[in-house]
């Protein structure tokens, strides 16, 4: 049977490290006391004029996600940043967002002590895009053009090759790419604006945007 929480507080961790990493990160986050998570491919963009000249401004990335408690997941990202060093250059980037629901998942169970925890301003949020596969870089140039740094676009193909995942009724299939962008609160609607008018997101099938709150940043730099 499935195993369903309700009035719970969760969070997901994302974390974003250089290609070969993800395993250790995963690992590490077990023997943590998070019993599983999933690891997507993508690549990173860096906007180099130089290296973009070369055609090598793009770097293969591991996209880890795991859920648990906010109390666990507090205790977990800091010992995770200890030894992978997120808040160090090029390490990686690591953020937390608060999940409304788990269900199915055994190990996000209630401690005793876990406290309530009200929501809190963000300083940043998250912009997850979905379009038609080739279109992502220009999502990535609509947003830098509007102020981003840059973002991390993401195989949506999953672990199964047959398989199909939903998000909001749209299919995630390998002709679909996804696109993570941290923005700062004041820039977020300046750059959706930008991906919706060169994208044409508000015509049909042309694509989808949602925008979440980021709880905790790691490795974020100006």
């Amino acid at each position: 049977m499935f195993s369903s929480t309700e009035n719970i507080e969760y969070e997901q961790v994302c974390i974003i490290v250089d290609f070969g990493k993800g395993s250790k990160v995963m690992q590490t986050a077990k023997k943590l006391g998070i019993s599983g998570g999933t690891i997507l491919l993508g690549k990173g963009t860096i906007k180099n004029r130089l290296l973009e000249i070369f055609g090598i401004n793009d770097i293969k990335k591991e996209i880890i996600i795991l859920v648990s408690t906010h109390k666990k997941v507090s205790e977990v990202i800091v010992q995770l940043d200890q030894k992978f060093k997120f808040t160090q250059p090029n390490h990686g980037i690591a953020f937390t967002t608060t999940v409304g629901r788990v269900i199915g998942a055994r190990s996000c169970i209630k401690e005793d002590n876990e406290e309530e925890r009200g929501v809190k301003d963000s300083m940043y949020h998250a912009i997850t895009v979905i379009v038609e596969k080739g279109n992502a870089e220009y999502v990535i140039d609509a947003a830098t053009e509007a102020g981003s740094k840059g973002g991390t676009i993401i195989n949506a193909r999953g672990s199964g090759i047959h398989e199909t995942s939903k998000l909001f009724s749209m299919d995630i299939e390998p002709e679909k790419e996804m696109v993570l962008i941290l923005a700062e609160q004041e820039s977020t609607d300046t750059i959706v604006a930008s991906i919706r008018k060169k994208l044409k997101i508000d015509e049909p099938g042309n694509g989808i945007i949602f925008i979440q709150d980021v709880n905790k940043t790691y490795g974020l730099y100006e």
